[in-house]
C-alpha cells in the first residue's frame, strides 16, 4: 500500500539534479530556479486514487491517479507526458513517457525519509525528503 508514503515531505538534500534536468532538455533559467527551489510534496490517497501535490514558490503541481493506470501529466517544466505509477515491492515507481523518451522516479522510504531517485538516459539524481 501507499500508506507509508502518505505524508507531507520537505526536500532536505538534492544530488545531481541539475545534470538530470539538463539531460531532459530543461532550459538554463528553469534549471536555476529548479536547483534552488525546495519543494514540499504532499502524498495522500482517497479510496483507490493516489494524489501527489508538489508545492513550491516556483510552481505547484498536482496529479491524481490509480496505481497501474496510465494518465496525462503536465510536468513542472511543461512537458506533456503519459505517466504510470505502480508499487514495486515497497517502492513507488513513476514512469513518464513522451516523444519516444522515458524517465523514471523511484520513491522509497529509508530510515523514515523518502528517497527519490530520478533516472533519464543514464543520468541519475537523488532527492531526499524528510517529514514536515
Amino acid at each position: 500500500m501507499v500508506d507509508a508514503f502518505c505524508a507531507t515531505w520537505k526536500l532536505v538534500d538534492s544530488q545531481n539534479f541539475d545534470e538530470y534536468m539538463k539531460a531532459l532538455g530543461v532550459g538554463f533559467a528553469t534549471r536555476q530556479v529548479g536547483n534552488v527551489t525546495k519543494p514540499t510534496i504532499v502524498i495522500s490517497h482517497e479510496g483507490d486514487k493516489v494524489v501527489i501535490k508538489t508545492l513550491s514558490t516556483f510552481k505547484n503541481t498536482e496529479i491524481s491517479f490509480k496505481l497501474g493506470d496510465e494518465f496525462d501529466e503536465t510536468t513542472a517544466d511543461d512537458r506533456n507526458v503519459k505517466s504510470t505509477v505502480t508499487l514495486d515491492g515497497d517502492n513507488l515507481v513513476h514512469v513518464q513517457k513522451w516523444d519516444g523518451k522515458e524517465t523514471k522516479f523511484v520513491r522509497e522510504i529509508k530510515d523514515g525519509k523518502m528517497v527519490m531517485t530520478l533516472a533519464f538516459e543514464g543520468v541519475q539524481a537523488v532527492r531526499t525528503y524528510e517529514k514536515a
